[in-house]
């Protein structure tokens, strides 16, 4: 299906990619995403009527391709936990041909899905992972799972034909020393590991800037371990990883939304389980398009709404974080995807 046109937000940033949320439910309690403490037993998830269909979600798609959409990621919480997800994915294939669909998952469940995703039309997945020492992992991700399930999960995804990236936050304290290993693990299969600045996503995750490692600190460690790194050219304006490379030629991406913000070549909207579009990750609030949708809008309908909304959209704040902090309520990022 060919672009018929292009809109561009208030700051002259394009519709491109589409980040949505499947579910809000996750098999890890991360302490910097879904934390026990505030998602335990008696945390209450989105009921069944409240989540947007798969039919639903792919008539959001369609109708945003004429406005030159041209990559939608599936995210959750943990995409994988929902049922059928290879069958959403067969419906965006069949959207267009082109489409640049892309799954982040944390591994887990990655082995048993991925035969199904490639064969569905899916593109790459990413794969989070915070550590590769057992220990620091379980700590991080408060479970009983192995780093060896997720090696399971991405050598089964790379089998099946699929692109694997690796994502992993990084936290003062916590896993900074982590960064070597983690690359060492994964250059010998070819994967790009990026490294993102730890973010004041939400309000659960007691952010705050000395957590942070910033992206130059991390390339100072891998310097001193492998050798001076060189910085390679953007491939597009509006992909958040800036890219390096070590003297051994392996490729590491740092995503440094604190230290360096890129919102100038955002491009991204989200659209959350319950069928909610934010124009930004630190978003304090969503438009409610499943109404829109449930009431019987068509795909025109649809797409001049979020036209209007894209076309206002002003947020940068990253660039201004620091300002007016007092009383945000930033949505968790567990609910749109990261």
């Amino acid at each position: 299906m060919a672009c018929s046109m292009s809109i561009d937000d208030s700051l002259g940033r394009p519709l491109r990619d589409l980040r949505i949320s499947v579910t809000d439910r996750c098999n890890f309690r991360c302490t910097y995403c879904m934390p026990r403490e505030k998602f335990g037993p008696d945390h209450t998830y989105l009921a069944k009527q409240e989540i947007l269909s798969y039919e639903e979600m792919t008539r959001v798609v369609q109708s945003l391709l004429p406005l030159g959409l041209k990559k939608v990621r599936i995210t959750g919480g943990e995409p994988l936990l929902r049922k059928d997800i290879a069958v959403f994915v067969t419906m965006l294939r069949d959207l267009d041909a082109h489409l640049d669909i892309a799954l982040t998952t944390n591994g887990i469940l990655l082995g048993k899905n991925a035969k199904r995703l490639y064969e569905s039309g899916l593109n790459r997945v990413t794969v989070s992972i915070d550590a590769v020492e057992e220990q620091v992992f379980q700590k991080i991700t408060d479970s009983r799972n192995s780093p060896r399930d997720v090696f399971a999960g991405i050598h089964a995804a790379q089998e099946s034909g699929l692109m694997v990236k690796v994502n992993c936050v990084v936290k003062n304290g916590v896993n900074e020393h982590q960064l070597v290993p983690i690359v060492e693990a994964f250059s010998s299969k070819g994967i790009a590991v990026r490294f993102i600045e730890y973010m004041d996503v939400g309000t659960t995750n007691d952010w705050n800037l000395e957590s942070v490692v910033s992206g130059e600190d991390m390339r100072k460690t891998l310097t001193k371990h492998s050798g001076q790194m060189k910085r390679n050219p953007a491939v597009h304006p509006s992909d958040v990883a800036r890219m390096w490379s070590l003297p051994n030629g392996t490729e590491v991406g740092f995503i440094e939304s604190v230290s360096q913000p890129f919102c100038g070549d955002c491009s991204r909207a989200r659209l959350s389980a319950h069928g909610s579009l934010y124009t930004c990750l630190f978003s304090e609030k969503g438009t409610d398009l499943r109404s829109i949708v449930r009431f019987g809008a068509n795909e025109e309908e649809i797409s001049k709404v979020i036209q209007n909304i894209w076309t206002k959209r002003d947020d940068r704040y990253s660039e201004l974080r620091g300002e007016n902090e007092a009383d945000r309520q930033p949505v968790e990022m567990s609910f749109i995807g990261g």
